[in-house]
């Protein structure tokens, strides 16, 4: 049903664009010289287009459009024709909506849009974050982040919120100073055929954040990110959206820093119903990552037909090289302190809830530690099932080995483990049909 809901949106979504009125930024003033700040223009051309019952608006081939915060609008298709680059505004003040309403501590809004429906972003130009340009100093594993108090400038790329019927496709989008892609209480999503290129240095530089979301389909995409490449959650200051549900990502390959695959940390919902199928995982940190630290759930999740190799990176980044990741832990602000300098806004310290019937399914790794399964105590996670896993232990970098992160969790982050095939602490209900380890 999933699938035919998805394909049928698609479908109509693709009619309307074929036969959409063009709106052309620079018929409205856009310079493309990638000098000018082209913000004023460009909004005219959505607003335009917007008035007129919905349309294209179209950045031509062979020019850079710099530009601040633009507000997207409903029936609107974004496109990029090829060798065009929408650039983000490196200027941090004009950056003034938080991407989390009140909570101004993580990032702001770029382009944005909420209670919007029938949006696209199309073609194959690219949109570009700027992220160095918001950066700190260039260390070796990442990049210094700059002092930040209640305010952090650092534009996501996009946001939308309460958004229906939204896709994505063929476009590539670059260099996210904080999260790329994010979407908030979204239904009928459909992100097919994109790369996605953040440098691997930038912190908080996730993929694809899919929040108290419904019906999302992601597709035959490329994925690199110093933080998670694709992750689920339901964030507090969006609790009014209720549950992230019925996800299917599919073909993609990824590689990340962190954690490629990620659910959590941030879940004071439930999410559940989600398919992880046929994906390459290269050359990142932690494979694939169920992080619950939260009192939300996690259930009825399916990873199958993977394969991964995971590396060590420095302690900047969560994770130890765990090929598959199942926690429950409760988050500690004391932690945090890895992070640099915040708590997540609402996050709960002390509770977490369920991880229940989770099933990873033929399942190729070589890594430099084993499988991770843990929680604070017996029932936060049961009903794991591991079927079919290839695993090949391979020392591969200079860090040390046969370390576990837990982090972001109350006690001691980091456990000595010894490197072997799989770590468990408190885990009820586990099932193991054929684990190969060498």
């Amino acid at each position: 049903m999933l699938r035919k809901f998805l394909s049928i949106s698609l479908l109509i979504a693709a009619a309307l664009c074929g036969s959409a009125k063009e709106y052309i930024v620079t018929d409205f003033g856009a310079k493309g010289d990638g000098k000018t700040d082209d913000a004023a223009a460009i909004q005219k051309a959505i607003d335009r287009c917007s008035a007129a019952g919905g349309g294209s608006v179209v950045f031509p081939s062979g020019k850079t459009f710099m530009s601040g915060p633009l507000r997207m609008a409903s029936f609107i298709d974004l496109h990029l024709e090829p060798n065009s680059t929408l650039l983000a505004n490196p200027d941090e003040s004009i950056y003034t909506l938080s991407a989390f309403r009140e909570n101004r501590g993580e990032g702001m809004m770029w382009l944005y849009g909420e209670n919007i429906s029938n949006f696209s972003i199309s073609g194959t130009g690219r949109i570009d974050g700027n992220a160095v340009a918001f950066m700190g100093k260039e260390l070796d594993d990442s990049f210094k982040l700059k002092p930040v108090t209640d305010f952090d400038p650092r534009p996501h790329v996009l946001t939308i919120i309460g958004g229906e019927k939204i896709n994505i496709t063929d476009v590539t989008i670059s260099n996210s100073a904080y999260w790329t892609v994010h979407l908030v209480g979204c239904t009928d999503v459909a992100i097919s055929g994109i790369s996605l290129l953040n440098n691997l240095k930038v912190r908080n530089g996730d993929g694809i954040d899919i929040d108290h979301s419904r019906k999302v389909r992601i597709t035959n995409c490329y994925i690199e990110s110093g933080d998670d490449c694709i992750c689920l959650k339901n964030r507090r200051e969006f609790e009014e959206f209720g549950p992230c549900e019925d996800i299917v990502v599919d073909n993609c390959v990824m590689t990340s820093r962190s954690c490629a695959v990620k659910i959590g940390s941030e879940n004071m919902d439930s999410i559940s119903r989600v398919l992880f199928n046929n994906c390459i995982i290269t050359k990142s940190n932690r494979g694939i990552g169920i992080q619950n630290r939260d009192e939300g759930t996690v259930s009825d999740v399916t990873f199958s037909n993977i394969t991964l190799d995971c590396h060590l990176f420095s302690d900047v980044w969560w994770g130890k090289a765990e090929p598959i990741y199942v926690t429950s832990y409760p988050r500690a602000r004391g932690n945090h302190k890895d992070a640099g300098w915040r708590f997540p806004k609402g996050a709960t310290e002390g509770k977490c809830g369920k991880v229940t019937d989770i099933r990873f399914i033929n399942i190729r790794a070589v890594s430099e530690n084993g499988i991770f399964i843990g929680c604070d105590e017996p029932g936060k996670v049961d009903a794991i099932t591991l079927d079919n896993i290839d695993l090949h232990l391979k020392k591969i970098t200079d860090y040390p080995a046969g370390i576990l992160d837990r982090r972001p969790c109350l006690g001691e982050g980091f456990i000595k483990a010894g490197v072997t095939p799989i770590f468990t602490e408190n885990v009820t209900g586990l099932t193991i049909r054929e684990l190969r380890a060498k």
